[in-house]
């Protein structure tokens, strides 16, 4: 399901479910997660066993600026999902958090049993308050959830107005690339196809509740990610420098002690070699594309 909304391309999205086609049949539905009616025909078309709840207002600066359409996306949306799983007995729920739920923590790495209760995004508020009405339906009724909090993806498709995206097209361009801060923050990134097999690790465990971090365990400097963006792109980039922006936080770093022994995670996919097949597939769609 998805609404093909308009935060970015929908005709990216179109393309995505067309290539998902290659790999067999699957169903589509174009229904926001706020529309319950139309959910609801959904649930009773399918009947799911397991719900992944990837659904969201993505993004820590523009929920500062719209932070009653990430409210209802992202907090009355995950409640109509949680309520239509109770109604329709779907067993399990895998729900994808994010690793900003962890605020401005004054330890790393991050550990799942880490206090949540100080986001500073209104982004990472609401993923704090979907775990916490995952939990609470997992209490109540009985459905098995696992939280999925996700450090930073990256990869082939990723949105285009996250960092690596947005700075290989500036970059080919020949544009100066804007860092907010003096490039010394860091980020746990995750490479696309790690990600999936945590999600389809989830799939198959039965635990009534569970919070796992889902990352690399290894942050890099933006700093850094430029430097390594230039050599896969083989050019030269011109970088302006700019204050530090509201909502950021310094540096995201998983603990993955827990996801290794309960989850089975294991990160396969080093950050550079993640550039490396991230500009292969950017190369190829800009050849498609002009």
């Amino acid at each position: 399901m998805d609404n093909l909304d308009d935060f970015y391309d929908p005709g990216l999205k179109c393309a995505n479910l067309e290539e998902i086609k290659l790999s067999g049949k699957y169903d589509s539905f174009i229904v926001d997660i706020r529309d319950r009616g139309l959910l609801q025909e959904v649930f009773e078309k399918f009947r799911p066993q397991a719900m992944v709840h990837l659904a969201a207002r993505a993004g820590v600066r523009p929920s500062l600026l719209h932070p009653e359409l990430y409210v209802s996306t992202n907090v009355s949306g995950t409640l109509n999902l949680l309520e239509l799983c109770r109604d329709y007995g779907v067993d399990k729920f895998i729900f994808g958090s994010s690793s900003s739920v962890y605020g401005q923590a004054n330890r790393v790495p991050f550990s799942e049993g880490d206090s949540i209760a100080r986001p500073i995004s209104v982004y990472a508020a609401t993923k704090s308050a979907g775990e916490g009405l995952a939990f609470t339906y997992a209490h109540l009724y009985n459905l098995s959830v696992i939280c999925i909090r996700i450090f930073t993806a990256f990869g082939p498709r990723q949105r285009p107005d996250l960092a690596i995206c947005k700075f290989a097209h500036l970059i080919e361009q020949g544009e100066e690339i804007p860092i907010f801060g003096d490039g010394s923050m860091s980020r746990d990134y995750t490479y696309v196809s790690d990600l999936a097999r945590a999600f389809d690790q989830a799939l198959k465990c039965n635990y009534r509740f569970e919070v796992f971090n889902v990352g690399n365990s290894r942050p890099v400097r933006l700093n850094y990610v430029v430097q390594v963006l230039e050599e896969a792109l083989g050019k030269k980039v011109r970088m302006k420098y700019l204050p530090p922006q509201p909502g950021d936080v310094a540096v995201t770093y998983a603990n993955l002690d827990r996801s290794r022994r309960l989850l089975g995670y294991e990160p396969s996919v080093a950050f550079e070699e993640g550039i490396r097949l991230f500009v292969k597939w950017f190369r190829k769609e800009q050849k498609v594309s002009a």
